[in-house]
């Protein structure tokens, strides 16, 4: 191939982990000419709704398949977080690549932590995962909705509509905003999402000479531990609608692996830990899963 298309969101984060790795393309392979094709989705034109009322983490990916089926793109580029926890038939994600911070960050300019704001200070969110660890240990505080690009939610902030927000530390660190954290959020604080931090690469199943280019971006380490995080979310629904949380660490050929479902309110909040032989993640992901719904998962999910 001497061409490539990364079909795209038009957001500058979007664009900067297009390009992010477009660049790594065209160091890969002499010769090749990388393309972005820019494309607005449902989900960032639905920012005065939740994403689980609105119709779940694929309103962020739609439009880029439907680009790759019709030929107008080879590949897209997601942040994996927002990847459903399954994919459409006849497609596959090609290459998982190494993983940034994959931490939450507090953002406020008055206060440090989010344990020092006062009582009834409003945080921005969109997320009901961040938003339940939130309720869970810091019941005084009101979270408020806050959707949009990274942009638009810190200039919602800065406006004064918000005390403070929690944003995904990788995208602010990717855009150069990283003066804008005021802590990151531990794991032990905020179980982060599956798949935060990480980059996936999404082509159509049957593109082998795609698959080909993009797989010296994959990253073992990561894939392991997104693989594991993603089949904990698929076990128990794969939706945006589900507070939950999922994050692994690969240590030798030992995984380990954190999960958690909560109530919105998080009021409710059921924690699991497993470790395992790092031979098999999805049957850890599953097993965590299943371990969740062993102490009432369904129940909090309101099944």
């Amino acid at each position: 191939m001497k061409k490539l298309v990364i079909a795209t969101r038009r957001s500058r984060l979007a664009l900067w982990q297009a390009e992010h790795i477009g660049a790594a393309l065209r160091r890969l392979h002499s010769g090749l000419t990388v393309e972005l094709l820019p494309l607005s989705t449902r989900g960032d034109e639905l920012v005065d709704r939740r994403l689980d009322k609105a119709g779940g983490k694929g309103l962020f990916v739609k439009e880029l398949e439907t680009a790759i089926a019709e030929g107008r793109a080879d590949l897209a580029v997601h942040s994996m977080k927002d990847v459903p926890a399954d994919l459409p038939q006849g497609f596959a994600l090609a290459a998982i690549t190494a993983r940034e911070d994959p931490r939450d960050a507090f953002v406020c300019a008055k206060y440090p932590t989010l344990g020092q704001l006062p009582a009834r200070s409003t945080v921005g969110t969109s997320s009901l995962r961040r938003q339940a660890q939130i309720g869970e240990r810091y019941p005084a505080l009101e979270v408020r909705l806050l959707r949009g690009n990274v942009e638009t939610r810190l200039a919602k902030l800065d406006r004064g509509e918000y005390d403070a927000a929690v944003l995904a530390a990788a995208g602010l660190k990717r855009l150069g905003l990283e003066r804008r954290i005021a802590a990151h959020l531990s794991p032990e604080e905020m179980l982060p999402a599956p798949g935060q931090g990480a980059l996936g690469i999404e082509c159509l199943a049957g593109r082998a000479e795609v698959a080909a280019l993009v797989a010296p971006l994959a990253d073992n380490t990561t894939t392991i531990c997104v693989r594991a995080e993603r089949a904990v979310s698929r076990a128990l629904g794969g939706s945006c609608a589900l507070p939950l949380g999922a994050y692994a660490q690969l240590a030798g050929d030992r995984l380990r692996l954190r999960a958690l479902v909560a109530s919105a309110d998080g009021k409710r909040v059921i924690r699991t830990e497993i470790q395992a032989d790092a031979a098999d993640p999805q049957a850890l992901g599953a097993r965590a899963a299943e371990d969740l719904r062993r102490q009432g998962a369904d129940e909090v999910l309101g099944r």
